[in-house]
């Protein structure tokens, strides 16, 4: 590191190492770059191994990250993974949970096995996770920052996001609780509820097929619809030093959804 600790902008994130799941694509690939040019060293988490390597390319100094093909509801991997992390880069700064699943089906089309996949999916992993390197073997002990991305739909209701919404909602709701039992760690929770974003997975979704459906969709956004760097940005700030009064908070980035 060229400068001191004191010289460098609190929205830096030198000399912190960040882990984020579903780095492959979309968000979390984004939050992967973005990070890595604010300076950060990175473990990244998913399931395809060609994609998490294209990843690895466009990031600064790729020498300084490494990577895991993990599915992140295989707990016993996840936990071998991170172990092996810590041995190779030393403890962690912060944890982005990104990956997830995003159903879109009315309740009456909804199974109990459904719900069950939605919920490890997008709840018990990130929790899984989050417990995992919140242990002291595996976190700084400065303390650190967790991130949950989460979604509008955790807030406000659509026709057939039920479930996903619930799934958000329990983000949201237990970042709350998180917040007040580590903050004696000094160890942050925030999550952020994106609107949609032009990502693969949002273009493959149903509206995105038909051009007046995807028409309304844009217009319930007075800015448009968000870029993945618009919700990388806001992540990296709530890693960095700059937000470190900010915690049990949910970040709304949504182009102004839900301001109407």
């Amino acid at each position: 590191m060229s400068r001191n600790n004191e010289e460098l902008s609190p929205f830096s994130l030198e000399g912190k190492l960040i882990a984020i799941t579903g780095a492959s694509s979309g968000i979390g690939k984004q939050i992967a770059i973005t990070c890595s040019n604010l300076g950060a060293s990175l473990v990244l988490f998913g399931r395809n191994r060609e994609r998490l390597n294209q990843t690895v390319g466009e990031l600064q100094n790729p020498d300084k990250h490494i990577v895991f093909e993990t599915d992140i509801n295989d707990f016993e991997k996840v936990k071998n993974d991170v172990k092996e992390a810590v041995s190779i880069k030393g403890k962690f700064s912060g944890l982005v949970n990104c990956a997830g699943v995003s159903p879109t089906m009315p309740l009456r089309a909804t199974s109990e096995t459904k719900m069950q996949e939605v919920f490890k999916t997008n709840v018990v992993a990130a929790m899984n996770l989050t417990k995992l390197i919140c242990k002291p073997a595996n976190l700084n002990k400065e303390g650190g920052s967790i991130v949950f991305i989460a979604s509008v739909m955790g807030s406000v209701g659509e026709i057939g996001k039920s479930l996903y919404g619930m799934s958000k909602g329990a983000l949201i709701a237990g970042t709350k609780s998180l917040a007040v039992e580590y903050g004696a760690k000094n160890i942050r929770f925030n999550s952020i509820s994106p609107g949609v974003v032009v990502t693969p997975m949002s273009m493959s979704s149903e509206y995105s097929k038909d051009e007046k459906k995807l028409q309304f969709v844009t217009d319930l956004h007075p800015l448009g619809l968000g870029k993945p760097e618009d919700i990388a940005n806001g992540t990296a700030f709530l890693l960095s030093d700059a937000s470190r009064w900010v915690t049990g908070t949910d970040l709304i980035i949504d182009g102004g959804y839900t301001a109407k």
